[in-house]
């Protein structure tokens, strides 16, 4: 057949079914359109347009697009184009940016039949669109104006582009990503490239007794199979315990249906998917392990060998006995928080190739130096062996911080000598990645007659799944932060983290926060029922302030701006009829006895080029953007020249991008590095520092365990805090959220606002309608739609308000924002609903779909 793509004819030959984006991407190299989810038809990333008309390119097949106009980004008119692309770079538009580029052939066709659209009619338009970071405020703002560019015929106005730290710098490398022109690791490829797929387990628990793959590598296309016993190095690794197996091999026992059994490696994805499907498995099927409270019984079938305990943390302070003998109130509750999906909106992908007598691998991860060591671990190799080179990912949230696939794509690649793509679909990616915990608190508050904490008792159970990935941290963090941001100076708070045969559970935006948070919150609304307390005023009087502890112990010394975001809140909560609120404080860095650390180095490559290298993730949150300010504020270099990068290669070894402290930590690094590199710029001017190289360091190493820190307890170096109000309208439905958020310093008001606005929206889903449920340890779904994330139309107003109390820690006082901003959503919402029909949820999520 023959179509036009962006008005040049092409000839095409294939089955009729084969869908418009596969042949887009696969065999005409065309990537702007994104792979979020097909054949699902639920992200929206994949859209183009057919004859004009906006589809979805996963879910076309090619006997529609015979004779017909195909038109991608490329083949939009310049003008369109710059003008959709400023306007996302002046105002937010894009955050990771995996997203954007169906967005933008929607709003292109948008605005040529309606030049002056309303937000409304926007949201509406983007119904069939999912965006994971942004909120969609921003997106919409971006749109309207780029209307009016296109409309006027005048260019978008920007904000001065000093760099200077608290102006409105656009977003690092924005325009390439809102035109899909930044490659993700999906889009990459390389000369003698071939393809991997995966053969998952068919059940969450079972002995597998024989594994044939004779068909398989028979089949047409196929290179190579691999399984366990063709792992070099060590089989199992992980991120604290290194239990998780690169293969399950035969005589041994599945955890989970995400464990991978082998590995096909072949000439084209479509003849490496139809060989793994032609993998014969036996199984010894066993009955899986899924409730928490049966797994701790006495004879429960063990997931691990060490029991299904993965660990206890215990807080304990004051005597919480005498405490409770005079409180006046005491509310009581079980709360119950779901699993959850990320949904990240790019799938797993990684690309590895031989590199002299190791291998380099392409990652989107979140940690470069983690997925060395662990590579290295698995391969046997030194870790100066495996090089590993960031490609920016489409949204992270914590769910890219196990290893996942980089570690198959590696294999093949250093063993089979030549480039290896694996690419996850959808399905397999909600079969195999880790999500949030689910987590059972049992919660007792209590205060006395003028209403002043006195003590907390609370037990608190979390599934963590078939691995341990950072499950005993995320029960660690719910433990440390169980009082919330309030003083409550007798705690008992033991938190156990167990194994099941569900699907692993680790690292997600929140980190357990969030969970210990709606059950507080809910707590306290329930004592000033009890008491007859004022909401606010109680929070005002009980709120953490420099000299009072947080549940571990830590006395908090400097930089507590609970009541600055109370202050910002109270006249417009006060003023609505019905409303909720809730504050929330989250740490900054991991902490908890593990060091904190950042490097960087700083690179003279011309005058008119200087490189920043660090080893933190991009993927959407700023962070490059965050280095850049920082370099730009010490030095007064124009940011026009300065060039990010992150490549083991550099080694600036950082750990995971996670616990809110990319900012804090590249922007101390960057400071140090520039103690010297500004002194120098002063001194000899910028062209006579060409090939010069400057690191810098900032290491917090002073933070001890719960309960170890022999008297005083700093368990985080710094934390942010924040108060948020939920306004319902007279039908009980949610009319507008206010988020006041303490940063510290606002690096980048823009960026702010975009964080915490993505993370009010996570945290409205959190609340009302994300689930991924699993029955019998299977999911109940593998569709993106089922996972509940909340649309553009379905998106309340959000109202961010910037506080800023000096961090004495933080790069020009700032904190971490990446989680704070939904760590109080679901307590606020929980609350709000409570103000309006009397009735106390304690199960999440609140309107089960």
């Amino acid at each position: 057949m023959s179509f036009r793509v962006n008005g040049e004819v092409r000839e095409w030959s294939g089955a009729p079914e084969s869908s418009l984006l596969d042949v887009l991407r696969g065999e005409l190299g065309i990537t702007s359109p994104k792979n979020g989810c097909s054949p699902q038809a639920a992200c929206g990333c994949c859209t183009v347009r057919l004859d004009g008309k906006p589809v979805l390119a996963c879910v076309t097949p090619m006997s529609r697009v015979e004779g017909r106009d195909v038109q991608t980004i490329e083949g939009l008119a310049q003008a369109v184009q710059h003008a959709i692309a400023d306007a996302f770079a002046a105002n937010g538009g894009a955050q990771c940016g995996f997203c954007i580029p169906g967005i933008v052939m929607r709003a292109a066709a948008l605005l040529e039949k309606d030049a002056d659209p309303s937000e409304a009619t926007i949201e509406h338009e983007l119904r069939q669109h999912l965006c994971r970071c942004t909120g969609y405020k921003k997106i919409v703002r971006s749109i309207r104006v780029a209307a009016e560019a296109l409309r006027e015929g005048t260019p978008v106005a920007f904000p001065e582009q000093t760099g200077k730290v608290g102006t409105r710098l656009v977003k690092h490398d924005v325009r390439e990503v809102v035109l899909g022109r930044r490659p993700y690791v999906a889009d990459m490829t390389l000369p003698g490239m071939a393809h991997a797929a995966l053969r998952l387990s068919d059940h969450p628990r079972a002995k597998v007794l024989s594994i044939d793959v004779t068909r398989a590598a028979a089949m047409p296309g196929v290179r190579r199979v691999f399984g366990a016993s063709d792992v070099p190095g060590q089989r199992s690794v992980g991120l604290i315990v290194p239990d998780w197996p690169l293969f399950v091999a035969p005589g041994e026992t599945t955890r989970y249906v995400g464990d991978v059994l082998a590995m096909v490696v072949a000439d084209t994805i479509g003849h490496a998917r139809a060989a793994v499907d032609a993998i014969e498995v036996a199984y010894e099927v066993e009955t899986p392990v899924t409730d928490v409270h049966r797994a701790l019984e006495p004879g429960a079938p063990q997931v691990h060998a060490n029991g299904n305990r993965l660990s206890v943390c215990e807080v304990k302070k004051g005597d919480v006995d005498a405490a409770f003998a005079r409180c006046a109130h005491v509310a009581k509750g079980v709360y119950q928080t779901q699993r959850i999906e990320h949904a990240y909106m790019e799938p797993e992908c990684a690309l590895a190739e031989p590199l002299d007598d190791g291998v380099h691998v392409f990652s989107q991860s979140q940690g470069v130096y983690e997925d060395r060591r662990q590579i290295a671990l698995l391969l046997g190799l030194d870790e100066p062996r495996v090089r590993v080179t960031l490609v920016p990912n489409g949204g992270g949230f914590g769910g890219k911080e196990d290893l996942s696939i980089q570690g198959h794509a590696a294999l093949a690649a250093y063993v089979m000598k030549l480039p290896v793509r694996l690419e996850l679909s959808r399905e397999e990616s909600l079969r195999l990645s880790a999500k949030r915990h689910p987590i059972e608190l049992d919660y007792e508050l209590g205060c006395d007659a003028e209403g002043r904490l006195l003590a907390l008792r609370a037990r608190i159970v979390g599934d963590t799944g078939a691995y341990a990935s950072v499950g005993m941290k995320v029960l660690e963090r719910a433990a440390g932060h169980a009082t919330g941001a309030y003083d409550v100076p007798n705690v008992d708070i033991v938190a156990t983290t167990v194994y099941t045969n569900n699907v692993p559970c680790g690292a997600m935006r929140g980190f357990g926060a969030n969970q210990a948070t709606f059950a507080l919150e809910s707590c306290v609304d329930e004592l000033c029922a009890l008491g007859g307390f004022d909401r606010w005023q109680f929070r005002w009087d009980n709120a953490l302030v420099e000299g009072r502890a947080t549940s571990t112990g830590q006395v908090l010394a400097s930089g507590v701006g609970v009541r600055a975001t109370l202050e910002a809140v109270r006249d417009a909560f006060r003023g609505a009829r019905f409303a909720g609120i809730a504050c929330g404080l989250k740490n900054t860095g991991i902490g908890n006895g593990m060091p904190d650390d950042g490097r960087c180095k700083i690179v003279v490559r011309s005058p008119t080029r200087v490189e920043i290298h660090h080893g933190w993730t991009e993927m959407g949150q700023g962070v490059d953007t965050m280095a850049v300010q920082t370099l730009c504020e010490a030095t007064g270099l124009s940011p026009a020249i300065v060039a990010v990068l992150d490549d083991t290669a550099s080694e600036t070894r950082c750990g995971m991008t996670t616990a809110s402290r990319a900012t804090s930590l590249v922007g101390n690094a960057v400071l140090d590095a520039c103690k010297t590199f500004a002194s120098d710029l002063a001194q000899h001017g910028l062209e006579q520092l060409v090939g010069r190289e400057y690191r810098g360091e900032w290491i917090c190493d002073w933070t001890n365990k719960p309960g170890k820190g022999h008297g005083k307890e700093v368990t985080h170096y710094s934390y942010s805090y924040a108060t948020q109000v939920v306004i319902l309208d007279e039908h009980g439905g949610i009319e507008r959220v206010i988020a006041a958020h303490d940063a510290g310093r606002v690096m980048n008001p823009t960026l702010f606002e975009g964080q915490i606005e993505g993370s009010v929206h996570m945290g409205l889903g959190y609340a009302l309608t994300e689930d991924f449920p699993m029955t019998d340890g299977r999911p109940d779904s593998l569709h993106l739609r089922k996972c509940g994330v909340l649309r553009a139309d379905q998106t309340p107003a959000i109202e961010v308000i910037g506080v800023e109390v000096s961090d004495e820690f933080g790069p020009f006082g700032a904190k971490g924002v990446g989680e704070i901003g939904l760590v109080p959503t679901a307590g606020a919402v929980a609350n709000a609903l409570f103000s309006f029909d009397g009735v106390r949820r304690r199960t999440l999520p609140m309107m089960r779909r």
